[in-house]
């Protein structure tokens, strides 16, 4: 499943400000509420939700990077998006280092197959050392975007 899929790119943050793990789930969340992506009056429960997920295991799976996830009734359809801490911050990642690239996903409950596609390919481009480099040093939105466009076209030509 192509990043173009469930990404809402005016969600997308190039600059995190968070410094706990709550508060980058939080403010990751309250960007795909003023992206229209979810609605304000879901937030706190979404982000509740999450941090229950949360407390089953740390989705920092390792090299700077974490996956946090939910499935949620409030939405219809996956949605998503990608945020960039520039000094990255204690997500208690499996490796124990900070992490600094964060993938957020809310998914309808009805739907596990897309929320597993989209895992799978996020793990899938994580693994692409140039990749994570590259989103690590992006600054910018648009960097971020101009990135996950260049990943769903060679997933395409794969």
């Amino acid at each position: 499943m192509k990043f173009s899929v469930f990404v809402a790119p005016k969600a997308v943050k190039s600059d995190l400000a968070a410094t706990t793990k709550e508060e980058v789930i939080a403010e990751l969340v309250q960007s795909l509420v003023e992206a229209q992506e979810i609605l304000a009056k879901d937030k706190d429960d979404i982000i509740k939700a999450i941090m229950r997920r949360e407390e089953l295991g740390s989705t920092g799976i390792g090299r700077g990077v974490a996956v946090p996830h939910t499935k949620h009734p409030s939405v219809k359809k996956l949605v998503g998006t990608v945020g960039v801490s520039a000094q990255g911050l204690d997500f208690e990642s499996l490796d124990g280092q900070k992490a600094s690239l964060f993938f957020l996903l809310v998914s309808p409950p009805d739907r596990p197959g897309d929320h597993l596609r989209a895992l799978e390919n996020i793990s899938r481009q994580l693994r692409d050392e140039q990749f994570c480099r590259v989103l690590s040093q992006s600054t910018t939105v648009e960097g971020i975007l101009e990135l996950l466009e260049e990943a769903d076209s060679s997933q395409a030509s794969n």
